[in-house]
């Protein structure tokens, strides 16, 4: 995911291949599983921010490759939008005073990106989704110029057969159909990472399950999108419906979305889950 590299497939011949590779790293992860070949007796946390860009009168802007380079932090990367950017911390021992540090950090590499924004007329803001975004903001061309994002848009609208469509019911209603992935760049999220012992992945990835329905009712902050309001955390419909590869009949089937809080509790190894 670092290296941005991307060939689109072109065949069917190209895409076994791919799906191989894939196979090939679940027999990696048991094989390092069955050997404790990951790290164990130690627990870490980390995190990524991402953040949007606006320009003067808080509308999106589509500067996030110049402020990029200016910044010149290996700590920030590009994200899917023009307006979006996202920096990732170093990881820290969960140990005394770690959210301190978590948080001086995030303060700083913030205030670093504000200072560069600046100069180039931007400002930066945490919002779970921009309210000043407009539905010419996810038009083709904010879409980040890299590879790997126009392949996404190309490939998500090859498996779904057509554009992508958002239906959302709040206080108000949003029915809505777009040629591009965009709808996926209007969330922006702070997000934690965890690092556990192999022995308790299941264990803990139910538990984060189990507690998800609790943290989201104290956290949502984001009902507009488009001018509408909608739910009271609209992004996780939005998240949900603007990758969902289903078309609308196979929707009506019992297939599975592509993001979901999935339909059981997780057994077996952490193998299992990427299965």
């Amino acid at each position: 995911m670092g290296e941005h590299n991307v060939k689109k497939l072109q065949s069917d011949r190209s895409r076994a291949e791919f799906i191989t590779h894939l196979l090939n790293d679940i027999r990696a992860l048991e094989f390092m599983l069955e050997h404790d070949m990951i790290e164990r007796g130690i627990t870490r946390i980390g995190a990524e921010q991402e953040f949007c860009l606006v320009t003067e009168d808080w509308r999106p802007a589509e500067n996030n490759l110049a402020i990029l380079e200016a910044i010149g932090d290996d700590h920030f990367t590009t994200e899917l939008a023009k307006y979006n950017l996202e920096l990732n911390l170093d990881p820290h021992e969960l140990t005394t005073g770690c959210f301190a540090k978590v948080e001086d950090e995030l303060n700083t590499l913030l205030e670093k990106a504000s200072e560069v924004a600046g100069e180039f007329g931007s400002k930066i803001i945490l919002a779970g989704i921009l309210p000043t975004i407009g539905s010419r903001h996810l038009a083709y061309n904010y879409i980040t110029p890299n590879k790997r994002y126009y392949a996404l848009n190309e490939m998500l609208k090859a498996v779904r057969g057509g554009d992508f469509q958002l239906h959302l019911r709040g206080v108000d209603e949003l029915s809505i159909i777009h040629d591009t992935v965009l709808f996926e760049a209007c969330n922006t999220s702070f997000q934690l990472h965890l690092q556990i012992d192999p022995d308790d992945f299941i264990q803990s990835y139910n538990w984060s399950q189990a507690i998800s329905g609790p943290i989201l009712a104290v956290s949502t902050n984001s009902p507009l999108l488009l001018g509408r309001e909608l739910w009271a955390e609209t992004r996780i419909a939005l998240f949900q419906q603007s990758i969902d590869t289903r078309n609308t009949s196979y929707a009506l089937k019992d297939q599975r979305p592509r993001v979901s809080f999935g339909k059981r509790w997780a057994t077996g190894t952490v193998a299992d889950i990427f299965k």
